[in-house]
């Protein structure tokens, strides 16, 4: 199994959020699981599979799921009274020696395709490069173990630079007999056309409430407000995990207060979140509280168009988005802010301007919008 030594740091591992490989369970894709399993049982299963979907909705995880379930499973054979029934599941005995050898990595009919770790500049790659791809093509062209299946998943595939795409797309034209390969693709659109072609697609959709507080749950994340997260998370596990350990659900809802205050803005509103920003021993705090009004601005901005959202993310917020943001008029002027918001944010937070400092002056932008669109009405 292609893997990396421990110590170094995952291409596949969101920060904050648990393994795909440790994740028992996926949330909310049964259709996904079950096309997957119509196919096992037809007994002509397709080499190649793409795994589509925003981030966070369990497209690795259902990965993991599918190569633990092909490598563990035994070809039914006919007996006294005809074969039995195909699997109803993809749920493999955490047990099962193919189970504990992927959890430790150690699976020999497994390939794991990610991006590697550079030694000389000692962080991982940015892409997949074609001398990985070269490996999983040495890896094919080796006799499995047991002789039996193998797989490989490639996570993510959208990170394949052009030469590794070729590369990989040579295995799928010609694949070598029992093999699958596994491709989750975050933004689909980047791969060749003709990967896409030659693979079958599994659509993997957002999490609702009930299903993202049990993602949540698994991962041994406590939320008080799944319905919330889920709003905020765009309905992704991987997101909500995040927004929930970092406490991202009040830190929005303080942002709404602060909007409510337009355009009479409540400065010690806005200092105390200047300082949550600045808050020290915590050096992600700054990028959690730019992201969050990145989103506060992009769901303003739709509520012009759209309407209020349904639900909404922490109580008030529709109120407030309706008021600030009635018509499409006013949504075109609030999405050209958002964009410049966005872009000043991401330039000063990368030459290490003082947070509080970027905060008042972003929260002071957002305050002239609001004045200016009041003095229209």
């Amino acid at each position: 199994m292609s893997t990396e030594p421990a110590d170094l740091p995952e291409a596949d591992r969101l920060p904050g959020v648990p393994h795909p490989r440790d994740t028992a369970r996926v949330f909310g894709q049964a259709a996904a699981e079950a096309a997957f399993l119509a196919a096992a049982a037809s007994g002509r299963l397709h080499h190649g599979w793409l795994l589509t979907g925003p981030r966070g909705v369990g497209k690795a995880t259902l990965a993991w799921r599918i190569a633990r379930f092909l490598l563990a499973e035994q070809p039914a054979e006919a007996g006294l009274f005809g074969a039995p029934p195909p699997p109803a599941s993809l749920d493999t005995d955490p047990e099962h020696p193919v189970a504990r050898r992927m959890a430790a990595l150690a699976e020999p009919r497994l390939f794991l395709l990610r991006r590697a770790w550079d030694d000389d500049r000692k962080r991982l790659k940015t892409v997949i490069t074609v001398d990985e791809v070269r490996r999983l093509k040495g890896f094919f062209q080796l006799s499995a173990a047991d002789g039996g299946r193998r797989v490989a998943i490639v996570d993510a595939a959208d990170e394949m630079n052009p030469s590794a795409a070729n590369a990989l797309l040579k295995l799928l034209e010609e694949p070598p007999p029992d093999t699958v390969l596994l491709l989750v693709a975050h933004q689909p659109a980047r791969l060749l056309p003709t990967i896409r072609s030659r693979c079958r697609v599994l659509r993997l959709a957002p999490l609702g409430p009930e299903d993202l507080a049990a993602a949540l749950a698994q991962a041994g994340t406590e939320a008080a407000d799944a319905a919330g997260l889920a709003a905020l998370a765009g309905g992704s596990a991987g997101a909500a995990i995040r927004l929930a350990d970092r406490g991202g659900l009040d830190l929005y809802g303080r942002i709404v207060a602060l909007a409510a205050t337009l355009p009479r803005l409540d400065r010690a509103r806005m200092h105390a979140l200047a300082e949550a920003a600045a808050q020290r021993g915590s050096d992600d705090r700054l990028d959690l509280v730019l992201s969050l009004l990145d989103l506060f601005l992009a769901r303003l901005s739709r509520a012009g168009v759209a309407g209020p959202p349904d639900p909404q993310a922490v109580p008030g917020e529709a109120e407030v988005l309706a008021r600030l943001c009635p018509d499409p008029a006013a949504a075109r002027i609030w999405a050209e802010r958002a964009q410049e918001l966005g872009a000043r944010g991401r330039a000063a937070a990368a030459v290490n301007l003082d947070p509080a400092a970027l905060v008042i002056d972003m929260v002071l932008r957002i305050d002239e919008t609001a004045a200016r669109l009041t003095r229209r009405g």
